[in-house]
């Protein structure tokens, strides 16, 4: 008996909504015209039907019968989704302007006015160019031209600024350290030798440290304490025949070794707190800023038109060896890094010359992609200069047409290298560049370059 009440008050339910909307259909006919009536017919259908199943008993248990209101209810919303939507029609700028009716003779008497159609205006027609398709070449060429060139006035000013405090410095040392053979301070770095990208702001000022190859000797990096044959070591030799105190050089060494750390913190002492930096900054017109915090000896450097950081470097060079004072992170000391820049620079010039190839524009290129990728800077500078000497042994068509498929190429290497977790030296082969990166950075370095050997424009793009 409830189940019959219950389906009698849902057929009164529905015989009242059917009422109402046959009432709605027929006035929807007069107001909407046949077309809008049609229209809303369909879309008020779908819904009833919608409405039906919401309300209708469900067979409990019934896969079949849920699978067939499931199906019936997507093709009703189907339908609503595919109803065409009415005409717009023109819409009235004055509401007190009456419908338009249809057109009725005119009185007798009275003139019948020529209607006059007017055209509408002509748009003028543009003819749209396809937009053009760069290839890696052309994007790589003019990502050099626009992105990577420097300004050559900040150039010429970032040089001379550093050139004039180099001078400044070399006065100073000369004058407060007469007693120690320093040589001619001389500038270097991507800047002036045309490997650089990006920004004119960083300039190396090499300070050579001259010494008595008498009283000093090299120790292999294998045989150092950090077994790695980048880093090597100075002894200090014959102290029974020559005592302490023959060599300028006696007061900075630590068991016998000649110290990078002990002369850098002398230097960085000089360079804080003893050198007039405001007189010097005030006759260059910029501010000069010795950089406190820092392990490295730096300058910032403040110009109207520029901003320069000039790191100094202490220097020996010794049997063809050239090391920096620049000691790996640690509690180790008395260790001096070999550089292979010079090399790497005079190398690339080399084999470009030789065959006119564009490893520099490729290099440059490279650099300026990793300096400002956050996972990539680490491969910027040396790392990137060997992988090219490296591919330069294998490939030898370097033209500038080619640039696109060296490119890639160098791509390709360098996520090799890093799914060893080794990239060899060009100049020695016992020396792994990447001994000093992370586990992580690996794998963001190599993941990185990974997706883009596919898709080189991803590095490309601006950052």
């Amino acid at each position: 008996m409830a189940e019959f009440t219950r389906q009698r008050g849902k057929r009164q339910e529905d015989g009242g909504l059917g009422s109402l909307l046959d009432v709605l259909l027929a006035n929807a006919r007069l107001v909407l015209g046949v077309s809008g009536a049609a229209v809303l017919a369909i879309a008020t259908l779908a819904v009833k039907r919608l409405i039906d199943r919401a309300t209708s008993p469900r067979d409990e248990g019934d896969p079949k019968a849920e699978q067939k209101t499931l199906e019936e209810s997507w093709q009703d919303l189907a339908l609503i989704k595919a109803t065409p939507k009415p005409p717009r029609k023109q819409r009235r700028e004055d509401l007190s302007e009456p419908l338009l009716s249809p057109a009725q003779p005119p009185a007798p008497g009275e003139a019948r006015e020529p209607r006059v159609c007017s055209a509408p205006p002509e748009t003028p027609r543009v003819e749209s160019s396809p937009p053009r398709c760069l290839t890696l070449q052309e994007k790589l060429l003019s990502h050099c031209g626009s992105r990577l060139a420097v300004p050559e006035v900040q150039a010429s000013l970032a040089l001379q600024l550093a050139r004039s405090i180099c001078t400044q410095l070399q006065n100073f040392l000369r004058s407060k350290c007469p007693e120690l053979p320093f040589g001619s301070l001389f500038l270097s770095g991507p800047l002036l030798d045309g490997l650089g990208a990006l920004v004119t702001n960083h300039v190396h000022l090499m300070l050579p440290v001259i010494l008595d190859a008498t009283l000093w000797s090299l120790i292999p990096g294998e045989d150092t304490v950090v077994r790695n044959p980048q880093y090597w070591m100075i002894k200090r030799t014959d102290l029974e025949y020559f005592p302490r105190g023959c060599s300028p050089w006696d007061k900075f060494i630590v068991g016998r070794y000649l110290s990078s750390n002990t002369l850098n913190e002398t230097l960085h002492k000089m360079l804080v707190a003893s050198i007039n930096w405001p007189a010097i900054g005030s006759l260059l017109g910029s501010i000069i800023h010795p950089v406190v915090a820092s392990q490295e000896l730096k300058l910032e450097v403040k110009h109207d038109q520029v901003e320069l950081i000039i790191t100094l470097f202490p220097v020996v060079e010794m049997e063809d060896k050239v090391l920096l004072a620049a000691p790996p992170e640690g509690l180790v000391e008395n260790l001096w890094l070999e550089s292979f820049y010079r090399a790497e620079v005079s190398k690339v010039k080399e084999l470009d010359a030789g065959d006119a190839g564009a490893r520099q524009r490729c290099l440059r290129i490279l650099n300026g992609i990793c300096k400002s990728h956050p996972a990539l800077h680490k491969l910027s500078g040396s790392p990137l200069t060997h992988v090219i000497l490296h591919l330069s042994a294998t490939s030898s068509d370097w033209a500038e047409e080619n640039l696109a498929d060296r490119f890639q190429q160098v791509l390709e290497e360098l996520v090799g290298y890093l799914e060893k977790g080794v990239l060899p030296s060009y100049f020695n082969h016992k020396i792994n560049l990447f001994c000093e990166l992370l586990e992580e950075e690996i794998d963001d370095m190599g993941f990185t370059l990974y997706s883009a050997i596919s898709e080189p424009d991803l590095l490309l793009k601006e950052k």
